[in-house]
């Protein structure tokens, strides 16, 4: 069987599925929403690299363009910074 992941051995992905099927639905919801963070982090470290000068406001409308899309970003925020 082919693996998920193209840099992740079979076996070592075999033993990771089935740990993750042996917790408890909880931390499976914990290591998500952690996975989630770490993801907004480096969007939002990214983002900072390329934009210095940049307001928090500014980052936050640059982040929610990333995450939603620009069309619903716009409509929920207003148009993107220049």
């Amino acid at each position: 069987m082919a693996t998920l992941s193209a840099d992740t051995h079979s076996s070592a992905e075999r033993l990771q599925i089935e740990l993750l099927r042996q917790m408890p639905p909880w931390r499976r919801l914990d290591l998500g929403v952690q996975m989630s963070q770490a993801c907004y982090t480096l969007l939002l470290a990214g983002l900072k690299q390329r934009h210095p000068g940049a307001s928090p406001a500014e980052l936050r409308r640059r982040l929610a363009a990333l995450v939603l899309g620009r069309e619903l970003a716009t409509r929920a925020y207003g148009p993107p910074p220049e």
